[in-house]
């Protein structure tokens, strides 16, 4: 007789896999599109700041990259951090991910360079990175401060790339992703129930 636990693990398991998995698997089919048929035409729908039209960027951006080197860059992290996230509840990646794309748009929108256009999913990366570095503060238990400190060691080196650094890396939505995920933290955490001593 199998264990109701580990079919309940294994359930949660395969809708972590189903739903990155589906999340990447778009990633590279729309590059693919993007390269071979439309020669990376499609590139022109991420954000392009303070124009109008550039704003239906802000839900396209992370589903747009300037090669297949760039998204091959983006999808490990994404899967990796993009996991962490899942393993409290899979709502909470949603969340993230939709609270991230909005502040990292708009921020994008509104201070990117004039006549620029921005792409690719870091903006997402880094908001998961900030969500998951800060959950441990603001939700004060002892699996999410672990998980902090762990996700600060190996990742701790990304908290650069919100500062303005090499040119054609869109720092604006590293930096507004950053604080998307940073904002969600402290959203999610007020959430929680607090756990007294």
């Amino acid at each position: 007789m199998s264990n109701p636990n580990t079919k309940t693990i294994t359930r949660e398991l395969q809708s972590h896999v189903a739903i990155l998995g589906g999340c990447v698997a778009l990633f590279w089919m729309i590059e693919i599109v993007d390269v071979f048929v439309f020669r990376g035409a499609l590139n022109s729908y991420g954000v392009r700041p303070r124009n109008l039209d550039g704003l239906q960027g802000i839900l396209l951006m992370p589903f747009l990259h300037g090669s297949f080197a760039h998204l091959a860059a983006n999808t490990v992290p994404f899967v990796t951090l993009g996991w962490l996230i899942m393993l409290r509840e899979v709502s909470d990646f949603f969340v993230v991910s939709g609270v991230t794309m909005l502040v990292s748009g708009l921020g994008v929108w509104l201070t990117g360079a004039p006549n620029s256009v921005h792409i690719g999913a870091s903006g997402l990366i880094f908001g998961y990175f900030g969500f998951l570095l800060l959950r441990g503060y603001f939700e004060r238990s002892f699996t999410s401060i672990l998980l902090s400190l762990i996700v600060g060691f190996f990742y701790g080196s990304l908290i650069w790339g919100v500062l303005p650094s090499q040119p054609g890396v869109s720092w604006q939505a590293h930096f507004f992703g950053f604080v998307g995920g940073v904002l969600t933290a402290q959203l999610l955490g007020r959430q929680k129930p607090q756990i007294k001593n």
